[in-house]
């Protein structure tokens, strides 16, 4: 596993743990963060698209190790399915369910 990807993980968790229950997050959040904490002074404003699929990837990856749930139109998707359009990411409770 890269830093990149490492980081990404880390950071996904981190605003996963942060967010209120019922709250979701989405993965490009971790892609923004990410970069902004790579960015050089002479780095685009926009560099966290570089690390956006990869994100997107990570928040996939983690759900199939049961650590996040994936989202799609708030309702838990099957992580080891393909999975079109916007996501989003959040903490499981006890039951594996999206916090309340």
């Amino acid at each position: 596993m890269t830093d990149t990807a490492t980081s990404l993980r880390e950071i996904m968790l981190e605003l996963a743990a942060a967010c209120a229950p019922g709250r979701f997050i989405d993965p490009n959040d971790a892609a923004r963060a990410a970069a902004q904490r790579k960015a050089k002074p002479t780095d685009p404003p926009d560099l966290w698209r570089r690390y956006s699929k990869q994100a997107r990837a990570e928040a996939i990856g983690l759900a199939r190790e049961g650590k996040l749930l994936v989202l799609r139109k708030g309702k838990p998707v099957d992580p080891n399915k393909p999975i079109k359009g916007i996501i989003r990411v959040a903490l499981p409770d006890e039951t594996g369910a999206a916090r309340r």
